[in-house]
């Protein structure tokens, strides 16, 4: 899971998720861009269960993907 999770975010959906095995606390995000950072301290798997934590910034990560729109958006017009 986590290997799906670092190459999504070296991939197709980087700027999108990031990944870490860092230690982090909610205070870590604040400001991060990402829409998701994925804990992979955390996952944990049992059987056919799987915990995934992502942390999120909503406010400014929010922002960032409303500005990816609007980039999106100008290019068509």
């Amino acid at each position: 899971v986590n290997k799906a999770f670092l190459k999504a975010s070296k991939g197709k959906m980087k700027g999108i998720i990031e990944y870490t095995e860092e230690e982090i606390v909610s205070s870590d995000i604040i400001g991060n861009p990402h829409s998701c950072i994925i804990d992979g301290l955390s996952t944990r798997a049992n059987g056919n269960l799987v915990k995934v934590l992502g942390w999120y910034d909503n406010e400014y990560g929010y922002s960032c993907r409303m500005v990816d729109v609007l980039k999106i958006m100008a290019k068509n017009l």
